[in-house]
């Protein structure tokens, strides 16, 4: 909205508070800004570039004509190369959330974190994209709370909320380790209550069964297709394509070895060949391609070591165990339909793997280790699964 920002203005109606923050620019300086927030609060400020502001004042502590004049003090300043705030007192200046992230957040994440930062800049941009052209002064309690409720609301779920603000708790408290920021409001931020130990989704022994017939079944078929395109071939005397010995595809050692071994996707894709030990009979995750940043060793059992052995064997000379530049998507889902299995994502491959040891006795600790966790708390999802001690407890509750 464009507007003679004065005390008319200030007075009507068109700069009362609203459910969502909303500007008014001033019809005759351009880059004078008023910002009009949902609790009432108004502040003055001077758009020196794109992205880029300088908070002049709050409305109450300036009439608008003295927030005009220190909008075109600061103004000339930038036109003439000076510091916008230079010959001025009294007034804050800051980055915006955009203009950090892009200056200081992200080349640090990047050199931190790449394996995630391209994912954490995505979610940051997608939950709180309108919040970029906001000083991060402004990025208050209130305004952070108004936005997890909303979300609440919405119906979005509590792990995904405090996920998100988790997200962009990371960049405030960069800010404040810069001194960019006086302290991370996210700290004073009620989080959702959350079940810790929720329903883990794991193959029954019967679904285990249909997804490794589904998957030889898949397999026999792109074999013979495979030897019949070649009959096709060798007939009109043309190159015959490579033979299929033990997989049709990468799929069977991808899916295999995932459930056990409880990979994740990122860090089957990642694996290579110089990280598979198949004399000593395990596989290292380099820190570099994990999640948790550590690395970690994980012993191969027998149908893992067969099928990494076969599948040595078998794959090109790329340097890369599953050599594809893509998820599974396609592949998977026509598996899972094949196998008449429904709700049961890649991932949930890791959790089957997390869930058999659990039910098999072994601790719990050593499948943290296993899963790369960092701490116990997310491996405590599984202990329910564990042989069952409890009710082994409150029966000796009835006994003589």
């Amino acid at each position: 909205m464009r507007a003679i920002i004065g005390a008319k203005l200030l007075a009507g109606k068109d700069a009362k508070a609203a459910d969502k923050p909303f500007e008014i620019w001033d019809s005759r300086l351009s880059g004078f800004v008023l910002r009009i927030q949902p609790s009432g609060a108004r502040s003055y400020y001077a758009q020196i570039a794109r992205g880029k502001r300088v908070a002049l004042g709050k409305v109450g502590e300036l009439t608008p004509d003295e927030a005009r004049e220190r909008c075109e003090k600061v103004l000339g300043n930038v036109a003439h190369d000076r510091p916008p705030l230079h010959g001025l007192t009294g007034v804050v200046e800051g980055p915006t959330l955009g203009d950090f992230i892009e200056a200081h957040y992200k080349p640090w994440l990047s050199a931190e974190k790449p394996n995630s930062a391209d994912r954490t800049l995505q979610r940051i941009k997608t939950c709180f994209g309108e919040w970029y052209s906001t000083l991060l002064t402004e990025i208050t309690v209130e305004r952070i709370e108004r936005w997890r409720v909303d979300r609440l609301k919405s119906g979005i779920e509590p792990t995904t909320v405090l996920r998100d603000v988790m997200t962009l708790s990371g960049v405030l408290t960069r800010a404040v380790k810069l001194d960019k920021l006086a302290a991370n409001p996210i700290r004073r931020i009620e989080r959702p209550k959350i079940d810790r130990t929720p329903k883990v989704r794991y193959l029954d022994p019967g679904e285990e069964k249909r997804l490794r017939e589904a998957l030889r079944e898949r397999d026999e078929e792109m074999r013979r297709a495979r030897e019949s395109a070649n009959k096709w071939r060798k007939a009109r005397k043309e190159e015959p394509l490579p033979p299929l010995p033990h997989y049709g595809d990468h799929l069977i050692p991808a899916v295999l070895i995932s459930m056990n071994t409880g990979l994740r996707r990122g860090e089957l894709l990642a694996l290579r060949w110089a990280n598979v030990d198949l004399k000593g009979k395990q596989i290292t995750i380099e820190g570099s391609t994990a999640k948790s940043q550590q690395t970690r060793h994980i012993p191969l059992n027998a149908e893992a070591l067969d099928v990494l052995q076969k599948w040595k064997e078998q794959a090109s000379d790329d340097p890369r165990v599953i050599a594809i530049n893509t998820g599974f998507k396609t592949a998977w889902a026509a598996l899972l339909l094949r196998a008449k299995i429904t709700s049961f994502r890649w991932h949930d491959l890791r959790h089957h793997f997390a869930s058999r040891l659990v039910q098999a006795g072994v601790p719990l600790n050593t499948v943290r280790e296993l899963l790369g966790h960092g701490s116990m708390v997310m491996t405590l999802r599984y202990a329910h699964l564990a042989p069952d001690q409890k009710a082994e407890a409150v029966a000796k509750l009835v006994q003589s």
